[in-house]
């Protein structure tokens, strides 16, 4: 297996450690120590904020309020599989840190397609530039700066 790149490992670490401030006392944030336990799969999200603390837990947590990927090489699957895959979950708040571009993709308000009953889509999809600030849903009142989070 080919080690992660550097700007990924950087990339997580400073999502993990802003978002931590930002949801203090709300929930936990966890760096790929564990994995989401889905319907479908259980994907282990870069970074995700989990509801409540570690040793309330009896298992792997089954959603989250807030999941991020890092992309560096895998910015097509995160902005289209794992977006659906979150999205049938249920993840309210979805968020893609594109390093290459360096911005930010914001996903939410899942639904049910019309057209397609059967596949679940965010509805909602911004796409903040470095200088930009995003809230996190379960977070309102904090605000955070797309190039806090950027290698």
């Amino acid at each position: 297996m080919s080690p992660i790149n550097w700007p990924h490992v950087v990339g997580c670490r400073k999502t993990a450690v802003l978002l931590e401030q930002v949801f203090a006392g709300v929930a936990r944030v966890s760096r790929n120590e564990q994995p989401l336990a889905l319907e479908e799969s259980d994907p282990q999200p870069d970074v995700m904020a989990v509801a409540g603390r570690f040793e309330e837990d009896a298992d792997h947590p089954t959603t989250a309020l807030l999941v991020v990927e890092v992309a560096d090489s895998t910015l097509p699957r995160d902005t289209t599989a794992k977006a659906e895959l979150y999205a049938t979950a249920g993840i309210a708040d979805y968020w893609v840190l594109d390093i290459e571009n360096r911005q930010l993709h914001v996903f939410r308000d899942p639904q049910l397609l019309p057209e397609n009953r059967a596949a679940t889509a965010y509805r909602t999809n911004l796409t903040p530039g470095p200088t930009d600030r995003v809230s996190p849903l379960a977070a309102p009142t904090a605000t955070v700066l797309v190039s806090d989070l950027l290698p």
